[in-house]
């Protein structure tokens, strides 16, 4: 039987030598009775690297090693982020399938992305590669219901109506009157950068533009698709899910813009269709040997169009932090520091302990020394490296005691303490033991509520005897005004706003630990919500 090809095999068991008419290939409407497709079981026999996807591009693809029960929706949803998907066909027996997309263009995206980033099947690797046919016919009896699972996934994708007694997603899809996402992001515990987003939503299409910015204190994104349908699958995967862990959850509707403006390249914003846009900011665009190893570091979801959550492990949070700073990985550069270098302080006013209380909102701060001959610096050492890119991504260009702080990695790996007996008047101080680090407790609800520094203050431990009134003058005697207050219902807790996001920082450095009596001592962190 040289010369006859072999890779599509039918899960049914037949003499080796018999043809199998009527099956995928000889259909009535078949254009391709040319090719003969047995099922000898010799079609392993090409494979000599099980993750090799050579062959010549077609918009069919071969997937290997499937798991036992896997369903024709989970393989379907395996190429639904890509394009159109126009058939499939399951070798149950063989552990196999083969799958048709709408366009060659979409097979390849296919291909690419899964070559750089193995796809997993309940938690086991699969095989993708090129077919060597060109489409796929099938025969419906045999294929009854891998066809009706196909139809019911397509209905969903093209009318937007739930469709009852499928496995697919059962939630009704807004329309896709836009291709720009509007993308909040909740419980932001890591850095999110515009790669890791550019990542995560070029699953479902190619990604245009992204513009980042804090609204409301909240890290939101603006990202624009070049087809609406794409815009449509990305929301319809991923609203709701997690970027990392437990935290950093996308919240995900359709923009009323249908076009976004890009002015510049850079860490806040970027055209990918202009790569010739300036910075704008005098800051570099994200360094292409960076880029690539941050992309290589962060292999994000299992199967986007199965529902998967992004769970992206730790060790790539800190890659994603990293980018964050526009520094390389562990290895390309110094991804894990936990020193930050910390300038053009207002030297006449900043202490220690004040550094101590504002970078303690983001992590848990071990040491910090101002600089002996440099007053406006100064190094601060945090118990991660996690924690420095927070504190970095949050703290950097913030107002505190009248001057925009500059925050940066620094090159030191540890802060040096003063030698014993020496008397630095102060400069130094170890925190190491303090007991007033946020985050020494695993899984501490402090993880979910970091937010950017805002004019609205989140206030706690409040003791049954201190009323509104005394919380607002100890407030306005940090030297701001008062704006807001509101009380949580068991007046144990407030939000209180400052007229001004520096007045904020202000107040929190010099009450958070406040001795209210009774043994209370006030808590203060940055609040998401305005009053």
């Amino acid at each position: 039987m040289d010369g006859i090809v072999t890779d599509v095999a039918v899960g049914v068991k037949r003499g080796s030598d018999e043809l199998l008419s009527g099956s995928v290939l000889n259909s009535p409407n078949s254009n391709m009775s040319s090719m003969v497709v047995t099922a000898n079981g010799n079609d392993n026999k090409k494979f000599k690297g099980d993750d090799k996807m050579d062959g010549a591009p077609s918009r069919v693809l071969h997937i290997r090693k499937l798991p036992g029960e896997v369903t024709e929706t989970e393989v379907i949803a395996l190429g639904l982020p890509f394009g159109k998907v126009t058939n499939i066909l399951m070798l149950k027996g063989k552990n196999q399938a083969f799958l048709e997309l709408a366009t060659e263009e979409a097979a390849i995206t296919m291909v690419n992305y899964y070559s750089a980033v193995t796809p997993h099947l309940r938690n086991q690797p699969i095989y993708i590669q090129y077919s060597n046919h060109k489409e796929l016919k099938t025969d419906n009896t045999l294929n009854q219901r891998a066809q009706a699972v196909l139809q019911a996934v397509t209905a969903v994708q093209a009318t937007n109506a739930p469709i009852s007694g499928t496995t697919v997603s059962e939630s009704a899809v807004t329309p896709a009157q836009s291709p720009v996402l509007r993308i909040i992001i909740d419980n932001m515990y890591y850095p999110v950068t515009l790669d890791v987003l550019h990542q995560i939503f070029s699953k479902f299409g190619a990604v245009l533009k992204i513009i980042t910015f804090t609204k409301n204190n909240q890290f939101q994104a603006l990202l624009q698709y070049g087809d609406p349908v794409n815009a449509q699958q990305a929301k319809l995967a991923l609203d709701g899910q997690n970027i990392y862990n437990a935290c950093c959850t996308l919240r995900i509707d359709f923009s009323k813009l249908v076009n976004l403006n890009v002015k510049y390249n850079n860490d806040k914003s970027r055209d990918y269709t202009r790569p010739d846009l300036p910075s704008g900011d005098g800051q570099p665009a994200l360094d292409p040997a960076i880029a690539a190893a941050f992309a290589k570091e962060t292999s994000l979801l299992a199967v986007p169009g199965a529902l998967s959550p992004l769970a992206i492990p730790n060790a790539a949070a800190a890659a994603a932090a990293a980018a964050a700073g526009r520094v390389g990985m562990p290895g390309v550069s110094a991804g894990g520091n936990t020193v930050l270098l910390v300038s053009n302080l207002n030297e006449e006013m900043v202490t220690p302990q004040s550094l101590f209380t504002l970078f303690g909102v983001y992590g848990d701060v071990q040491r910090v020394k101002i600089l002996y001959n440099k007053k406006d610096s100064a190094l601060i050492q945090m118990a991660d490296g996690n924690q420095s890119q927070l504190a970095m991504s949050h703290l950097n260009g913030q107002k505190m005691y009248g001057k925009i702080i500059r925050v940066t990695l620094s090159k030191h790996q540890t802060v040096q303490l003063p030698r014993e007996g020496l008397d630095d008047q102060g400069l130094t101080k170890d925190f190491g033991n303090s007991p007033l680090h946020r985050f020494k407790k695993p899984g501490s609800k402090n993880f979910q509520n970091i937010f950017p520094p805002s004019a609205t203050l989140h206030l706690s431990n409040i003791p049954p005897s201190v009323a509104e009134e005394d919380l607002r003058t100890l407030f306005a005697n940090t030297g701001g005004t008062v704006k807001a207050f509101k009380f949580f219902q068991d007046h144990k807790m407030a939000l209180l706003q400052m007229s001004t996001v520096e007045e904020a920082i202000q107040a929190l450095i010099d009450l958070h630990n406040y001795n209210l009596g009774e043994n209370h001592h006030l808590r203060v962190s940055f609040s998401k919500s305005t009053i």
